[in-house]
């Protein structure tokens, strides 16, 4: 796909998608964003293994005050950010193909408009840094949300049936490099932009292992 057109779909994304900051002010009226709603699935882990498993990855309390540090400078630049992200993925035709339509093989721009919404309250939630039953619960509905349990149903469209896991562990490295640069932008020490980064890799690597759930066999998450 050239690189005009792609350039056309994201910007149909962003305007889909919507702005940031009725994201923050209203996240519950994110089309398909269901963080605390009552349908959403208990975890199938307890708090306390949520917390032995932040041990292993030395996630510990000031992790949490930096990511609420974090929310702070990246609230108005959300989508910036997203616009790296998204840059991102329309040069992979790899990553490409998870948002295009099942038959055309062509990407869906209203697809990539709701998720980029959903993905940027996704930053600020992850900045918040709030641990609790429904945060934990939520992880898991990401997780089927890309697997073939889920993949699709929330936004009722017609695309290809999951996302496969090696690239959701593979996208670690670079959503959570090219945060950097927007956290180091509102004049904090370096040591505060490092406590920030390092919490955000915890944080992400943190998610990626609950949203692994649908991909792994029963009885050996």
């Amino acid at each position: 796909m050239n690189s005009n057109l792609w350039s056309g779909l994201l910007a149909t994304a962003v305007v889909a998608g919507g702005a940031a900051g009725s994201a923050v002010a209203e996240p519950q009226a994110i089309p398909g964003y269901t963080l605390g709603a009552a349908g959403v699935p208990k975890a199938p882990i307890s708090l306390d293994d949520l917390e032995q498993l932040k041990e292993v990855l030395l996630f510990g309390p000031e992790d949490e005050r930096a990511l609420r540090m974090s929310r702070e400078v990246l609230a108005d630049q959300v989508e910036e950010v997203l616009d790296v992200w998204y840059g991102f993925v329309a040069s992979k035709p790899q990553l490409v193909r998870y948002f295009a339509d099942a038959k055309s093989g062509e990407p869906n721009a209203a697809y990539l408009g709701a998720v980029r919404k959903r993905f940027g309250q996704w930053i600020l939630d992850t900045a918040a840094a709030n641990y609790d039953q429904a945060w934990l619960d939520y992880q898991f509905e990401i997780g089927r949300r890309h697997h073939t349990v889920g993949k699709n149903r929330t936004d009722g469209v017609d695309s290809v049936p999951i996302i496969h896991f090696r690239y959701i562990p593979a996208l670690h490295y670079a959503v959570t490099t090219t945060i950097r640069p927007f956290l180091a932008s509102k004049g904090h020490s370096a040591a505060e932009v490092d406590a920030m980064h390092e919490a955000w890799r915890k944080s992400v690597q943190l998610q990626v292992i609950l949203w692994s759930y649908p991909y792994v066999r029963d009885g050996q998450f």
